[in-house]
């Protein structure tokens, strides 16, 4: 686990210096958050992966046991929320570590509210981050670098649902 945040952090302070910022662990954790969120980069992030996304699309799945873009949304709510929460300093709900849990389909209405909650989660995320103090960022790095890879993972998933199903943006 420490290499891997080791090397994380090693590009990140790469990319930091190619961009002639001061490579801090709080930059470099709000770029993550922010690449993640709302501002495409070397991918692109989750707020354009459910741009334009249907309620009905959302809840599309294929024969298997292949989660759909909206059980895939309310996984990150629930997790981005609950990490939140415990950065925080909150006392959590209870949880019986049954993952499958997290994943839940949304109906109609819900479906934009769903999508309004979790850039809500993620722009507190990133406020969180801007007034954590270093002893925060140091203690909570790891699992903030840890939300940042799970959020492009299934960002990633989302987008080969869209494009295997046409819905994805055709590129110029």
């Amino acid at each position: 686990m420490r290499i891997i945040l080791a090397i994380s952090i090693g590009l990140l302070v790469l990319n930091c210096h190619a961009q002639n910022e001061n490579p801090s662990i709080r930059n470099l954790l709000l770029e993550q958050l922010k690449h993640t969120h709302n501002k495409e980069d070397w991918f692109a992030p989750i707020n354009m992966a459910l741009d334009g996304v249907t309620a009905e699309q959302s809840n599309w799945r294929d024969n298997s046991e292949n989660h759909s873009i909206g059980q895939l949304v309310s996984h990150l709510i629930f997790w981005n929320e609950r990490v939140l929460n415990a950065f925080e300093g909150n006392t959590l709900p209870d949880f019986n570590d049954d993952n499958n849990t997290t994943f839940k389909q949304f109906k109609g209405e819900q479906w934009p509210l769903a999508i309004r909650k979790l850039d809500s989660i993620q722009t507190e995320w990133e406020q969180k981050v801007i007034a954590a103090t270093e002893e925060q960022l140091n203690e909570w790095s790891s699992n903030i670098v840890n939300v940042c890879s799970h959020n492009a993972y299934h960002t990633g998933q989302i987008i080969y649902i869209r494009k295997r199903n046409g819905w994805w943006r055709k590129m110029e």
